[in-house]
């Protein structure tokens, strides 16, 4: 059986996480998984933004205003 060996111009261990590029890696890798995390986190306890209900109760009372106009209160 003959074995096979990938002969590569670069230089691999330049990735490792002794090497300054590995330390990058990692750090990016850990900022990435964070954010994920946290947007996995927002989006499961579904906070509203401050516009978000202003702009609701905006709706609701224009709601009941229309249904106000279409059966008014006989005195």
């Amino acid at each position: 059986m003959t074995k096979i060996y990938l002969n590569t111009g670069l230089n691999l261990k330049i990735f490792s996480p002794n090497e300054p590029i590995g330390i990058l890696i990692i750090f990016l890798g850990l900022i990435f998984t964070g954010m994920i995390f946290y947007i996995i986190y927002a989006v499961s306890t579904n906070k509203e933004s401050l516009e978000d209900k202003k702009i609701r109760t905006k709706k609701e009372s224009l709601q009941q205003e229309k249904i106000g106009k279409l059966f008014p209160k006989k005195k």
